[in-house]
């Protein structure tokens, strides 16, 4: 087995990344706390071409290094905008046309693995707190909920895998629509 090295990948330069086509997604982080996981949903959503990053609330914002330690660069490609409040980002991507999904576990919620993604929407993802998860305030602001079904005896997962699994389904049913 041939492992490919980083010129067999074509990965694109930071400023070709900027101009290239993006999925109509956009991630917002409420209130997450850990600079790690800034860091990895920025690398996730480099990988998925994320259209942008909202940093609402306490969630630290680039340049900062422990941020890069986990997004290797990613924080200087994909683009991003702090938000003091999460409802004001609600409410500004609200205005701009997107269909908005907090990622919760709520009575109402839809399962990942049972939601079609529509193709012609503009969608916006929110990601809460490492330990309180979304504020209610913000979930009730949101259109709809998505869980992410679980089988052990946790109830939850790291904010920054959540992402990752979210973005990944997002990006697989939207990918070859919209790139």
């Amino acid at each position: 087995m041939h492992k490919l090295t980083i010129e067999e990948l074509h990965r694109i330069s930071a400023e070709e990344f900027q101009a290239a086509q993006k999925l109509p997604v956009v991630v917002v982080l409420d209130n997450v706390r850990s600079m790690h996981n800034i860091g990895s949903v920025f690398r996730t959503a480099d990988a998925f071409r994320v259209a942008r990053i909202c940093l609402c609330g306490i969630t630290a914002c680039p340049p900062n290094n422990e941020i890069h330690k986990t997004a290797l660069g990613a924080e200087d490609s994909v683009a991003w905008k702090y938000y003091e409040s999460t409802l004001q980002a609600i409410s500004d991507l609200r205005r701009e046309g997107y269909y908005i999904y907090c990622i919760e576990q709520v009575a109402e919620s839809t399962k990942l693995d049972a939601l079609l993604v529509p193709p012609q929407q503009k969608l916006a993802l929110v990601f809460g707190h490492e330990v309180k998860g979304v504020d209610a305030a913000v979930a009730n602001a949101c259109d709809a909920a998505l869980e992410i079904q679980q089988l052990g005896t946790k109830h939850s997962l790291n904010v920054s895998v959540s992402a990752g699994i979210v973005l990944w389904e997002f990006a697989r049913q939207l990918q070859y629509t919209k790139l």
